[in-house]
């Protein structure tokens, strides 16, 4: 475990698992990079070293006040893959919320370093519902959430985790002790900055920076993601990517980690060895 201190004064708990070509993993929200470990010990015995870090506000990370916009958050990143070491030949790969720290990394830092990208269940390029984006989320679902989160945050992420890994009253894909490991992990994260960062990901349009994508990117997603629809997202992004390759995992819902972990490693594993 390794505690870097961002420009900010930020400081942000980190991991660093195994030796060989570098793959930052940027978790999404409202989890920590936790949610990570089996994909993150899959590559570390795979000939990679894997950093892992709790994004700001979340996990054991510090909570500060400010600080929760894209730009900040891909500074964060920018000053995790300086402090361990990264030169280049790095990979970079965010889940859901984590898409979009890729995504601004590569405009507002020029993709210093990276070689590869990732996009996984992500919200890029815009998540939101508007005249030219028909198939994003409405605002009346994503007010709801804030609303929810207000009155009672803890059982909020109850139902916000059962769409999230496609558990329905006939459906039970993942265990109750999973379900509550993921609870626990929400529960890690302050409540401001939980809410900051639903505002951050559901009202960030990343379209500009899609032309920003110079590397190889692989984009998997989803088809039945109701928690971050695919049209809006996923098949939109490897649209706008010139060396996009989407895979997308049919009827499967957000949380792919748990719900596709051996496919999730072998493709993601794959991508990074060619």
């Amino acid at each position: 475990m390794t505690i870097i201190t961002t420009r900010d004064g930020t400081e942000l708990y980190t991991k660093v698992w195994g030796e060989g070509r570098l793959v930052v993993l940027i978790h999404g929200w409202p989890l920590s990079s936790d949610s990570w470990d089996p994909i993150s010990l899959h590559l570390a015995n795979n000939g990679f070293k894997v950093v892992a870090y709790d994004r700001r506000g979340f996990g054991r990370s510090d909570q500060p006040w400010k600080g929760y916009d894209y730009d900040t958050l891909s500074d964060d990143l920018a000053d995790v893959m300086k402090e361990t070491g990264v030169e280049g030949d790095a990979a970079i790969v965010g889940f859901s919320m984590g898409g979009g720290e890729v995504a601004r990394y590569m405009t507002r830092h020029q993709g210093k370093g990276v070689t590869r990208a990732g996009l996984i269940s992500s919200v890029v390029p815009f998540m939101k519902k508007t005249d030219d984006n028909p198939d994003g989320v409405d605002e009346e679902t994503l007010g709801g959430m804030v609303a929810g989160m207000k009155e009672d945050r803890q059982k909020f992420m109850r139902g916000f985790l059962k769409d999230f890994f496609g558990v329905g009253a006939l459906s039970h894909p993942v265990s109750d002790a999973k379900l509550d490991w993921a609870w626990g992990l929400c529960m890690q994260a302050g409540l401001w900055p939980t809410l900051a960062c639903a505002n951050a990901f559901a009202n960030t349009d990343f379209r500009p920076d899609l032309p920003n994508f110079k590397v190889p990117t692989l984009v998997i997603h989803g088809t039945k993601d109701v928690t971050v629809p695919i049209d809006a997202t996923g098949r939109a992004a490897a649209k706008g990517i010139a060396q996009a390759e989407l895979i997308e995992y049919d009827g499967e819902p957000h949380g792919l980690f748990a719900r596709q972990e051996e496919k999730l490693k072998s493709d993601l594993t794959a991508f990074l060895q060619r």
